[in-house]
């Protein structure tokens, strides 16, 4: 590791006592989904994006936190302006060093907030480095006094964090199975296919992409993160988006996700909402043209963690690919998450009703 010098990280399988592979390990999921989508479509590619915030210590916050470099009017700009220690040139040179494969980075909407994009290979790979770089990412920011922060929505008046996954395929050959210049919109069947499974599936794939209850403070109408279940062409209101790009570039980004997500289950969970799109050759009609947070037009995503997890329950066909033992621990451990947060008494029930009542 490039800022702990001596220090090497590994990343390890999880095994049961008698030597099997532990059903309930994200990375072993993945790989079984990754077995079953290769079947029938090719090689899938992935390319991870991630948003943070960057948090500095503040003795008047009540957290002992506030964003890091405060002010408005930074999104997209590079530089010391927006980021004043120079906080992300010296996490990309460090990120550099320790093969994530950073693609892009840049200022994101939000004071404090940053994007740091890392390049497509096969989809196991794409998620191992997706999980060391956020644990890199936490650890520098660390070493420096500060805290970065997947957590999907942190604050009230800011916008949440996205982890949006650019997926593709290709066959052995090396041919790219999204792309057909003949085809609707210049994507193949399969293409086509693989979005409608993950229209169809987007509920129960909600649970894995979003899986805190925080997660589903950062949906919403005009909020730049996905509301409805729909795609669209070069569309960033909609779930899934297809960009402009063709030919070896053909590929379809799924907006859903969070940041909290374990990128293991985040693709995981997109490629078997994919896998079932190609296999039984769902039609994802028509794409999203225009504004894309009309709920008379597109059906809803599940507003909330407990939905979510119902609608994971109650697919069987994800389950099956999932496999049940990983499906009912998930289940299990989300439940009493949200058992716990129900018994605990907010900040906001105190400010909104020991003074009146």
């Amino acid at each position: 590791m490039p800022w702990e010098p001596g220090v090497a990280h590994i990343i390890a399988d999880v095994f049961n006592p008698d030597g099997s592979p532990s059903a309930e390990s994200p990375r072993y999921v993945l790989k079984n989904v990754i077995e079953k989508f290769s079947s029938i479509a090719g090689t899938p590619i992935c390319g991870p994006e991630l948003e943070f915030y960057v948090l500095q210590e503040d003795e008047n916050s009540d957290s002992g936190w506030s964003r890091y470099g405060e002010m408005s009017g930074n999104v997209y700009v590079s530089g010391l302006r927006g980021d004043p220690e120079n906080v992300l040139l010296q996490t990309l040179r460090q990120l550099g060093e320790y093969d994530i494969e950073v693609v892009a980075a840049n200022h994101e909407f939000s004071s404090g907030q940053f994007e740091i994009n890392l390049w497509h290979s096969d989809a196991m790979d794409a998620s191992d480095r997706a999980f060391r770089f956020k644990a890199a990412v936490k650890e520098m920011a660390r070493a420096r006094g500060k805290l970065a922060t997947f957590m999907a929505k942190p604050f009230n008046d800011e916008g949440g964090s996205g982890f949006h996954l650019h997926f593709s395929t290709q066959d052995a050959d090396g041919n790219h199975l999204f792309d057909d210049p003949n085809g609707e919109h210049g994507l193949s069947k399969v293409a086509h296919h693989a979005i409608g499974g993950i229209l169809k599936h987007a509920p129960a794939l909600t649970a894995l992409a979003n899986p805190t209850i925080n997660s589903y403070k950062r949906f919403g109408p005009d909020t730049l993160a996905p509301w409805l279940i729909d795609w669209g062409l070069d569309n960033r209101s909609a779930m899934v988006r297809i960009p402009p790009e063709r030919g070896s570039a053909s590929r379809l980004e799924l907006r859903l996700g969070d940041a909290s997500a374990n990128p293991y289950l985040l693709t995981a969970a997109t490629l078997a909402a994919a896998y079932l799109g190609i296999r039984d050759e769902i039609d994802p009609g028509e794409p999203l043209v225009g504004y894309g947070y009309d709920p008379e037009r597109s059906p809803m995503l599940p507003s909330s963690l407990c939905a979510a997890l119902d609608a994971l329950e109650a697919d069987t066909e994800m389950r099956e690919v999932f496999g049940e033992q990983f499906v009912a621990t998930f289940l299990a451990y989300k439940r009493n998450e949200i058992e716990r947060f129900n018994s605990f008494i907010t900040d906001w029930e105190f400010r909104e009703y020991t003074y009146h009542l």
